[in-house]
């Protein structure tokens, strides 16, 4: 299960659209289905258990969300200031050697884990429906999307990758680094210039959260998406292996 090279190129469009139909969950007008936030949901359930309060339950499903927040940007921001901003938002896949530094040393898919983290913070926005909906697609996407990214680094890089594959979890990290440091420097300003947008989500959630306002975040949500594509328009292209032979630098996913 692998994605087509059209797929990948067009991976970030995908993304939005998938979110778009989770928020707006056409089909609970057409079905004649209850639109409350599945925030809303989650939070009822212990509090007609008799677990928590209400406002407590509340609460609880909002620390949930901003700790979903946090650890997708922070994830993403770390294997992104190894991998290259640049290479990242790449429309192609590449890769000359095997990333085996940061977050690469205890899973080898970074950034798709921390893609799929940040859907679980985003579906508590989302109507119940909808959540469902984006949680499923975004994940069996991100398992297209890494499939395709393996294959071609297997066929690319050979028996080197297929060794760090054998050592590195695809996508649970391991609690100790399961393989050597590589040399590879990272490029913090970038990385964190290249996910502006997840930490715009996290800000979102841990600031406006409190006014217990599903569409506030939102707003708060696409505000962040509008900035992130300005500062996306500031990162240079990716590097020639020639001109990154000086530090290090590698292009794996």
């Amino acid at each position: 299960m692998k994605a087509t090279a059209l797929e990948f190129r067009f991976r970030y469009l995908l993304h939005v659209v998938i979110y778009v139909l989770g928020f707006t969950a056409p089909w609970d007008q057409w079905l004649h289905l209850d639109t409350i936030r599945t925030w809303q949901l989650l939070a009822a359930w212990p509090s007609r258990a008799g677990w928590l309060g209400f406002s407590a339950a509340t609460v609880t499903v909002l620390m949930l969300g901003v700790v979903c927040a946090f650890v997708a940007a922070a994830l993403r921001t770390w294997g992104s200031a190894y991998l290259g901003a640049s290479v990242v938002h790449d429309s192609t896949m590449n890769g000359d050697r095997v990333v085996a530094a940061g977050p690469y040393r205890r899973v080898r898919n970074p950034l798709y884990l921390g893609t799929f983290i940040h859907t679980l913070a985003l579906a508590l926005l989302m109507p119940p429906s909808g959540a469902v909906f984006a949680i499923v697609l975004i994940g069996l996407l991100q398992l297209r999307l890494i499939g395709a990214e393996e294959s071609f680094l297997a066929a690319k890089l050979g028996e080197t990758y297929r060794t760090y594959c054998s050592r590195v979890p695809r996508l649970l990290p391991a609690v100790t680094p399961r393989v050597a440091a590589s040399p590879a420097r990272p490029s913090w300003g970038t990385a964190f210039l290249g996910e502006l947008y997840m930490w715009g989500v996290f800000l979102s959630f841990a600031v406006l959260g409190w006014r217990y306002n599903a569409l506030l975040i939102t707003q708060g949500v696409l505000v962040s998406l509008g900035v992130s594509m300005v500062a996306r328009a500031l990162i240079a292209k990716p590097r020639t292996a020639a001109e990154e032979e000086s530090d290090g630098t590698t292009s794996q996913s």
